[in-house]
């Protein structure tokens, strides 16, 4: 066994090389090379072509501060060619930092969280599923862009078993004022354990246009959405020493035999969105106010089927033998807003909205006389105000929403303040107050197994929050989040009335608190980056389940190599957290539930990469879990789903600037 690995580590390492050569070779003949004089910054080399445009005047050349992207709250960063640390750590299926996160042993699975989110920045409830929701993407996930010329992206890594990930994106500006993009990101793995198959699509279209004197502006895309997860329930009890063991007959780990090998669950999704404005007053020098009228309509169609070719005691008794549940989602959100802007008041932003939505199932429920209905919709009307003002260093804004018609109540009161004292250091403060009703699953679900029916929405009262966060951010000490969260009505998935699944709303007034600090240590070519995160559940720590630390530290080398064409970057990350009663997983609610019986944790997980970029290529070799035979067989991302054994993993990031 350890020669086999042995030998496809070295075929690995060998095409490895082979491929870092032949790219630094093409570079080598290139006329134009890029010089990176720092890789932590933005790349600013000049590209040449003759046909590009800048404003109505035709250039030579488009630096890369040029190719901007344009978030859909209108902030604006451009595209960043650079390889860092943190590119490293967002190399991955979802390409964000993911240190809070545990994945599951199959790309494209769920992830189990190792810290909580438990606010709302919706006074609405949302679709639920939540296991599911990782890599759905929502509207502030989609950006838009201006570029001087065509611009490409390719992204792939290799996946486990006959599968890879592959993310392919375009982008042109027709002309000074029109732009259009179009992506897709596309995954299909077969995983190590039996039944885990992942199958999954991301499709991306996004346009933004505006009149050449810039009074009209509008951005909008559409999003398409398939996300395929075959579900086996993980590994059984009795199987649970045979995986801990290290015992050579089960390190293949085709050889366990799941809960059941027969489902599947899907989240299908398709969403238009459009955001339009016209600057009615537009300010100069004369005149001091700006007026804008707007309009925002987005709507979305959401279905989440779980399929089971025959019924399974895992889950419960069923209606039938053949399991096919299937809940929808239609909501439609229509936006008018007024923007005022002065100079000495700040911008002001009024709106009101309009949302109709329709969520549910298509048969009425009867059980144990108890009448289960199968739709929750209607219409609320929502009041909202914005402010935002800098004055001099000082940054304040303000958000506050309110439902003010229709079946749920709702609130959002946010306000936030950020100074900066220089380029190195920057202190921050956010207060949020929400209270919205539970996500759908919560208060409404119907299934053929008989377990999983219930309706809560006249019951369960709404989660009410109140966040404070208030943070560091410095290159020269540390960058240090404080964050303490109160919340009233916390609801969760359970089993504790009997040893099935179902909704729960606590009375218990829960106090959680989570500190993160990050800092750097550089000496010469070496660096060592730590981020670690406490965390303390003051009440409720038997429906609120966290570790108290999480830890990721980084050991790497960086320098360039011949004249400069070649940066390198290579060395070892460790995580690790703490053990405690992980969160489980249900597979036909695709949510995650609290139990109290397992300790998951105390396993550290050591990654050895080596990265290079040639030009506008990044490539990417790591060697995941190298530590996994030597350190013990007891790693898990939640009870009776080990987490992922030792594998070598390549992939790249190419940039096309034609």
């Amino acid at each position: 066994m350890g020669l086999k690995v042995y030998l496809t580590t070295m075929r690995i390492l060998s095409f490895f090389f082979i491929m870092l050569f032949g790219l630094f070779s093409f570079s080598q003949n290139q006329e134009k090379r890029l010089q990176v004089q720092n890789a932590s910054v933005l790349d600013t080399s000049s590209f040449s072509n003759s046909k590009s445009k800048s404003g109505d005047l035709y250039n030579e050349k488009a630096t890369i501060d040029q190719y901007l992207i344009i978030s859909h709250l209108r902030d604006t960063t451009y595209v960043d060619t650079t390889l860092s640390i943190h590119k490293e750590y967002k190399f991955n299926y979802l390409r964000k930092d993911n240190f809070e996160l545990i994945s599951f042993s199959n790309i494209g699975q769920t992830y189990n969280s190792l810290s909580k989110d438990i606010t709302s920045n919706s006074t609405l409830p949302l679709f639920g599923l939540r296991a599911r929701h990782f890599n759905y993407m929502e509207v502030e996930d989609i950006n838009y862009y201006y570029v001087p010329t065509p611009f490409t992206e390719l992204f792939f890594k290799t996946a486990f078993e006959q599968g890879q990930v592959l993310d392919a994106f375009f982008t042109v500006n027709t002309s000074p004022q029109f732009n259009f993009s179009i992506a897709y990101k596309g995954l299909r793995s077969l995983g190590n354990y039996q039944h885990i198959l992942t199958s999954t699509g991301n499709f991306r279209f996004t346009t933004n246009y505006h009149t050449k004197n810039n009074r009209y502006n509008l951005v909008a895309h559409m999003v398409t959405q398939d996300l395929l997860n075959q579900e086996n329930g993980g590994i059984k009890d009795e199987d649970i020493d045979n995986f801990q063991s290290g015992n050579e007959d089960f390190i293949d780990r085709a050889v366990f035999d799941p809960q059941f090998e027969n489902a599947e669950n899907i989240l299908r999704g398709k969403r238009f969105y459009l955001n339009h404005e016209y600057i009615v007053v537009k300010s100069n020098d004369s005149i001091a106010n700006s007026m804008t009228i707007g309009q925002t309509i987005n709507f979305e169609d959401k279905y989440y089927e779980y399929y089971q070719s025959q019924q399974n005691d895992f889950f419960g008794e069923s209606f039938v033998s053949t399991i096919l549940d299937r809940t929808t989602l239609e909501n439609f959100q229509n936006r008018f807003y007024f923007n005022y802007n002065n100079f000495v008041l700040g911008e002001f932003q009024f709106n009101f909205d309009y949302n109709d939505f329709n969520y549910g199932y298509d048969n009425v429920t009867v059980l144990n006389n108890d009448i289960i209905p199968n739709r929750i919709k209607g219409t609320i009307l929502t009041v909202g105000a914005n402010y935002n003002k800098k004055i001099g260093k000082l940054y304040l804004k303000g958000e506050l929403s309110a439902n003010i018609s229709g079946d749920f109540d709702g609130s959002l009161l946010v306000g936030s303040a950020k100074y900066k004292f220089n380029d190195n250091t920057l202190i921050k403060a956010r207060l949020k107050l929400n209270s919205s009703a539970p996500n759908y699953n919560y208060l409404l679900y119907q299934s053929n197994y008989i377990n999983y029916n219930w309706y809560n929405k006249d019951t369960f009262e709404n989660i009410n929050s109140r966040q404070f966060v208030v943070g560091l951010n410095s290159s020269k000490i540390a960058n240090v989040t404080l964050d303490y969260t109160n919340i009233d009505n916390y609801t969760f998935f359970s089993k504790l009335d009997d040893d099935l699944v179902k909704p729960y709303q606590s009375s218990e007034q829960i106090d959680y608190l989570k500190v993160k600090v990050s800092r750097e240590i550089r000496y010469g070519n070496f660096a060592l980056d730590n981020s670690i995160m406490y965390q303390n559940v003051l009440n409720g720590n038997q429906i609120l389940n966290v570790p108290d630390f999480i830890t990721r530290n980084t050991l790497y080398y960086s320098n360039h190599f011949f004249k400069k064409a070649l940066f390198l970057q290579t060395g070892i990350t460790l995580n690790y957290f703490t053990e405690y009663n992980m969160d489980a997983y249900d597979p036909l609610l695709a949510e995650f539930y609290v139990q109290n019986n397992t300790k998951i944790g105390n396993f550290p997980r050591l990654d050895f990469f080596i990265n290079a970029k040639i030009r506008q290529t990044r490539i990417f070799f790591k060697a995941e879990h190298f530590n996994a035979a030597f350190t013990g067989y007891n790693y898990f991302s939640a009870p009776n789903y080990p987490y992922r054994d030792f594998a070598i993993r390549f992939g790249l990031v190419w940039d096309f600037f034609l």
